[in-house]
């Protein structure tokens, strides 16, 4: 299998080269040359499989030529086998219609530890009689640096820098990064918001003067290997659900488009997914644009729903891409434009193509916590606000009420313990795994909004330990 940027101009690369490069050299993001398709047959065949097994099944075509079966599998198992819940991402029924899929049963809590677990596997494998460190840069909006740290923490030949807006994430989703004290492990808090922080890790990676000297990679959802991750548990639900002889509908809580992609992908693969219902919350990029095709930057509000607080959604350009007949040029010149505008029209044709497999909604903080106190009166089941949001986008969805939704459960409560109790009375605590939280010594940097000092600090700390 060879990877393409959405932007035409980088070379194409096995899955090794665009694991280890994250972002493409043009500045777009690697896609599959094709989609791997699975017959009804074949799908059928996955059901009972368990999660590393299902694993191997969906990722084998994404691998060939980097990864041989046995590998493959050596990876999963690892990847997998810590998982709090032996299924790795078990449903949970809450009435006739609705499920939730728990995502957050890895250790730290969310729904990134799925995708992060295999990719820091993976990048250890790569990296295997590799002579120079990888760095890794990384921006956060509260659970992806965690979830990548916990990944690679006391890797040796990788150093982590991990980008997150001071100050604007949860109490819990800080102490998750700033407590790991590895030596590898650099934690910086910018004085600026996530799309800060993103825009400077994508400009990172642009930087030749910065590639020249380090080996980059990122552990974002522009990494084509966490998205490749992130199929399975769609498979995995929808079989459990009765797929492939009935279709399954996924409420995705989504602000950078990574997770929601991943089950589009699923869908081409040959899952029968009647819906992807996009939940944002009032930071709703994707929601103008996939309902009106306003794609436009807005200004950004903080809200109890801190990793969707985001304005510019990263792989939003893969679907644009993909929908749009794959010409690198065109996206190129496209994302041009919008990087100088913040504003970008989605014409008919595409915004057509997008409604056949996407729907979406905004949801308010009102409609969030209401939609809180449902789950726990009728099903008494305790989510967190970002489940919430997918939960209250479900219950508007109109298809098919035969088809049944899956609401993809992405934090576990207690990450966000404060919003919980104002919304239904309950304060949910810390799995004991993790409960010494707050115990913890905390190490982190804080540094200006400002790409060339956070550019210093990881040259300074990357080449200090090359030097060492």
């Amino acid at each position: 299998m060879q990877y393409i940027s959405t932007r035409g101009a980088a070379a194409a690369q096995d899955f090794r080269g665009a694991t280890l490069a994250g972002l493409a050299s043009d500045g777009g993001l690697y896609l599959p040359e094709s989609w791997p398709q699975f017959s009804k047959a074949e799908i059928a065949a996955m059901a009972g499989l368990d999660y590393a097994s299902l694993a191997v099944r969906i990722m084998r075509p994404f691998v060939t030529g980097s990864l041989s079966d046995e590998e493959l599998t050596e990876l999963c198992q690892q990847a997998y086998g810590g998982f709090a819940h032996k299924a790795v991402t078990p449903l949970a029924q809450l009435d006739e219609r609705h499920w939730l899929l728990e995502l957050f049963h890895g250790p730290t809590l969310a729904f990134k530890d799925v995708a992060l677990q295999f990719l820091g596997q993976s990048f250890a494998h790569f990296l295997e009689g590799h002579d120079r460190a990888l760095t890794i840069v990384g921006a956060t909006s509260g659970d992806t640096g965690s979830a990548a740290i916990h990944a690679v923490a006391g890797r040796e030949g990788i150093e982590i820098f991990m980008l997150h807006p001071h100050g604007r994430i949860s109490d819990v989703q800080r102490r998750q990064m700033t407590t790991v004290l590895s030596p590898n492990v650099h934690n910086i808090a910018i004085e600026g918001n996530f799309d800060d922080a993103q825009a400077m890790v994508k400009r990172m990676f642009g930087d030749s003067a910065l590639t020249d000297t380090l080996d980059l990679s990122a552990v974002n959802s522009i990494n084509w290997a966490r998205l490749m991750a992130q199929i399975v548990y769609y498979f995995a639900a929808a079989l459990q659900l009765g797929a492939p002889h009935r279709p399954v509908a996924f409420s995705v809580p989504t602000g950078n488009f990574g997770d929601v992609f991943a089950g589009y992908v699923a869908s081409r693969m040959g899952l029968p997914v009647e819906r992807l219902i996009v939940a944002t919350n009032i930071n709703d990029i994707l929601h103008r644009a996939l309902s009106s095709g306003d794609y436009s930057r807005a200004e950004l509000s903080p809200t109890a729903t801190p990793s969707m607080d985001i304005q510019v959604s990263s792989n939003f350009e893969r679907l644009l891409f993909d929908l749009g007949g794959r010409d690198g040029a065109a996206m190129a010149e496209t994302m041009r434009s919008f990087d100088a505008s913040g504003a970008l029209q989605i014409d008919e044709t595409l915004r057509a193509a997008i409604g056949e497999r996407f729907v979406s909604e905004r949801v308010d903080g009102d409609a969030m916590s209401r939609a809180i106190r449902w789950a726990y009166e009728e099903a008494r089941q305790v989510i967190d606000p970002h489940t919430a949001i997918g939960l209250a986008a479900a219950h508007r969805y109109d298809g098919d009420p035969a088809v049944p939704v899956v609401t993809l459960a992405t934090a576990h409560p207690a990450k966000f313990d404060d919003a919980v109790e104002r919304a239904c009375g309950i304060r949910p605590a810390l799995p004991t795994r993790v409960g010494d939280l707050f115990d913890r010594q905390e190490q982190s940097t804080v540094l200006p909004n400002d790409y060339e000092a956070v550019r210093q600090f990881v040259i300074e700390n990357a080449m200090a330990k090359a030097n060492a």
